[in-house]
Order: C-alpha cells, then structure tokens, then sequence
C-alpha cells in the first residue's frame, strides 16, 4: 500500500475513535485530543519529549482508525508501509547530518578562544561608549554556529566585564548578546530548529537562510532597541560569584593548557597537547571564513538553481553548496585554521568533536518524533481535516503557522516541540489542495514564521528563561520584564517581517 493511498484511505476509516464520531469531525476531534495528551504529557506529567510525541502519534494513529500495519509494518518484509519508520527515517536523514556538522563546527569555535577575540575586535571597533552594540554583533555573528546554551556559557564572563567597567546595569550588556544569540539560533540554519522544519516541510534551506536573515535582521534590531530602553531603566548589578566562578574557570583551562604544552606536543598534528596556548590570539579573518563558508556555498547553490540552465558549472557550484558538503567544508576549515595551524592535536580535534556531539541526541530523538507525528498525521487524514479547517478560517497559512507556534511555545515550553508540531500540522496546507500551492520562497517564509512563533514568551516553563536568570543574576520579576518582553518581541517581529514578504514574494 502507497503512502497516498494510505492518505486517501482514511477518508473510509471507521476504526478508533471515528466509530463514535465519523468523517472530518471525527479527525479533528482525534487531533485535539491528540494535540491535548501532548500538552499534557510534557507539562504535567513531565514526560520526555521525545516519549510524549512518540506516544501521543500512536495515540493519533490508532484513534484515527490506523492498523498496527499501517503504523509499525511487519515482521516479514513486505510492501506495507510503516508511518513510524518512515517519519522517524524521512526526517532525521535530512537533519542529522546537518546538526552534527554544525554541532561539531561551533565546539571547535567556542574551544578555539573566537568568542572571545571576536569580541574584542568588535570593542574595539565600536568603542567603549557603544559596548552594548558590540556585545549584540558578537551574538549575531557567533551565534550563527553555535547553539544558544553555549554561547550563553562562553561570552557571560565578557559580559561580566563590561558592565563592571561601566558600572551600569548588566542588563544592557547582556540582553543585546541574547537577543542575537535567540536571533540565530531562532532564523537560521544549522540550528536545529529551522533545519527541523525546512526539512519537514521540504524547503530548501538556502532559502531558509535568505529569508531566516531578511526576517531577523530587523528582527534582532528591534530586540535590540527594546534592550536599550529597559536597559537603562531597571538596574540589576553584575553577579560576583558567578562573574568569580567564570574567572577561576579561564584560570584553570589556562593552567590546562599550559600543562599540556610543557609535556610536549612536537607540533601541528601531534602529540597530546589539548589545544593552542593561551596567549595565541585567533584571527579575526579566520573566524570569518569559518563561519561565512557554509553560508555563502549555499546561497550561491541556492542562487544558481534559479539563474542557471542544467550545465556541468551550475552541478558543480550545488554540488559544493549541499549543506552536507558545505558544513564539512568548514568544519574541516576550523580544523586547519583554529587548531591545527595553531598547535592543536589530532586528537585534541577528535576529543572536543566528540564531546560536543554527546547533547546532540536528545534534539534528534524529539525531532525524529517530530516527524513521526507529522508522517502520522498525514497518513491517518488527520492533516487534511486540519488543513481544510485551517483553509476555511480565512487566514494566510504564514499567519496560521506563527500562531499554532506561538500556542504551543507559550503553553509548553519548548521550541523545538513547538517547531515539529506546527510543521506536522501545516505541512498540508503548502501542498496543492485546499490551501493551494505555495512556492519554495513561500513555504521558507513559513518556516520563518514558524520558528518566530516558537520563541515567543520564553517565562518559567522555559529552560532557557532560567539560565538566563541564573546566568545573568537577574530576578525572576526583572528576567518577566526583561528577557520575556525580549524574545516576545524578537518573536512578532521577525513574523511581521515574514508576513509583509509573503504578500510581495512569488
């Protein structure tokens, strides 16, 4: 049995739940049942999430009348389709890669010192006086590679130091860097959430890329004059112990390093040695390249596809601009250039490669679910129902898409959650059908509008809302008014952008 004619067979369902309820009210009664278990799993239960999408596509499956066949295949090989296979396997072959890459790229920048030297080229450039302003570019442009957690863990001691030195509040120092940080990490591949939903929604991601930075762009300037403004209007001091705690670990990893160095690596490529001394700065070009490469190889594959006629030139440029090829192009770029040109070890590059990869697990299993959820969706005809019920409410899908996300962040927490959900639930409607065809660029303003939604209203229920308070030593009252209005506002901007681009945007 094909995947469409499983599609089309549920219209026919009178299993589960649709032999109390049949037909299109009894699907979307089993997709808000659904949607209802999973807000109840994660936030109650305090089930994993990667569990909780699991079980509750299950849940959908069968409540649609799905067969165990359909859902799980069978022992024997056969020409059954499995919804969780394919949803599980569709999705994460795609992804995985690309975040494995781009996990890996970002430890190698944020073991390599670049934070750190990135910021202090842009000190300079700036000034003292517009310190806030660099602390802003430095989490735009580090934030790119590097996830939103580790970027908050390595540039915190700068921004320790720079509101010391002003004796103003921190909070103008730090909310610029986490307003670029969420920016990236929000917009742009190769995090993990706009990868999840370009590849669930099958968008190409030098698009993503293109409209993730015509969105948050302007995006990231309005958070940062929100900044500005509560910045100098409440008044939270630097935290000494966690400003001392950063301190004594820069000591330590210097101390480290140095070690290392005495017991002798004989030079580029070998011995033990952990890294490059202390006192070699990182060059700003270097960093440049590392982080641009990737970048710019997929746009320019993205660009020629729509340029160029077929031609051995136009496969050669995609050819380099596949994410796959482009990230290991600078990953193997950092390599050379932030390790070992500068004293690393072979293994020293295997140990921090590694050792980064160790978080990555649990965002792959919740979007591996992700899809799960959407293959099932799709194939018990819940989506459809959904689909036509979302077509006849008369809002464009880009709207839809923010919505349904920012519902879902607000009530449960995570973005990545809110990221797969929503892209299993409007995958449909930039099919043909009932909500019409969509174009490439169009669908990539979705996924833009997808990934605003999910960052909205970060409070209590968030992760990140308490490490930003725990970070930053900010109240819990001041981190509401702060770092909540922050993103809130990082959030309807970036879709309004989006918005406004889908009228015009073939």
């Amino acid at each position: 049995m094909s995947a469409v004619s499983v599609t089309y067979a549920a219209e026919r369902r009178t299993g589960g739940l649709l032999a109390l309820v049949p037909g299109t009210a009894g699907l979307l009664t089993v997709a808000a049942l659904g949607i209802a278990l999973l807000l109840f799993l994660i936030i109650k239960a305090r089930l994993q999430p990667f569990v909780a999408l699991l079980a509750v596509s299950i849940a959908v499956g069968l409540g649609a009348g799905l067969s165990v066949t359909e859902l799980f295949g069978t022992v024997q090989k056969s020409g059954a389709v499995s919804l969780v296979e394919a949803g599980m396997g569709g999705t994460l072959g795609h992804i995985a890669v690309i975040v494995g890459l781009g996990t890996m790229l970002g430890s190698v920048l944020e073991a390599s010192g670049g934070a750190e030297a990135l910021s202090g080229r842009l000190r300079a450039l700036f000034g003292e006086h517009r310190a806030p302003l660099a602390m802003g570019v430095t989490g735009v442009v580090f934030g790119i590679p590097v996830f939103f957690d580790v970027g908050i863990f390595v540039l915190a001691p700068i921004v320790y130091a720079a509101a010391r030195r002003s004796g103003k509040s921190i909070l103008l120092y730090a909310l610029p860097l986490l307003a670029g940080l969420s920016m990236t990490h929000a917009f742009l591949p190769p995090h993990p959430g706009p990868v999840a939903a370009a590849g669930l929604l099958h968008v190409d991601l030098g698009l993503v890329i293109l409209m993730g930075a015509a969105a948050g762009v302007p995006a990231v300037l309005a958070a940062w004059a929100y900044a500005a403004w509560i910045g100098r209007r409440v008044f939270v001091p630097v935290p000494e112990e966690m400003a001392a705690a950063a301190e004594e670990a820069k000591r330590a990893a210097a101390t480290t390093a140095a070690t290392a160095a005495q017991k002798g690596s004989s030079g580029p490529g070998q011995g033990p040695g952990p890294g490059p001394a202390p006192e070699q700065p990182v060059a700003l070009g270097a960093l440049l390249a590392v982080i641009g490469t990737p970048l710019l190889l997929i746009l320019l594959a993205t660009f020629s596809s729509v340029v160029f006629a077929p031609s051995t030139g136009r496969s050669v440029v995609e050819f380099f601009g596949h994410p796959f090829v482009a990230l290991t192009i600078a990953l193997l770029l950092a390599y050379w250039l932030l390790g070992l040109r500068r004293g690393w070890s072979r293994t020293s590059l295997e140990a921090v490669s590694t050792a980064s990869l160790k978080p990555v697990g649990n965002i792959l299993l919740v979007v591996g679910a992700g899809g799960v959820f959407g293959a099932v969706l799709k194939g018990s005809g819940v989506a459809r129902a959904l689909a036509d019920a979302f077509a006849g409410a008369g809002l464009p899908v880009v709207v839809l898409a923010w919505l349904i996300a920012v519902a879902l962040r607000v009530a449960q927490g995570s973005a990545t959650v809110a990221i797969v959900t929503t892209a299993g639930i409007v995958a449909p409607l930039l099919a043909g059908g009932s909500g019409g065809g969509h174009s490439q660029a169009q669908s990539a303003l979705v996924v833009v509008a997808i990934s605003a939604g999910s960052v909205f209203a970060s409070h209590v229920n968030d992760g990140g809302f308490w490490m930003v308070s725990t970070y930053f030593g900010i109240p819990e009252r001041e981190t509401l008014a702060s770092w909540t209005v922050l993103e809130s506002v990082l959030s309807v901007a970036g879709f309004a952008v989006a918005a406004a681009l889908s009228a015009v945007v073939p």
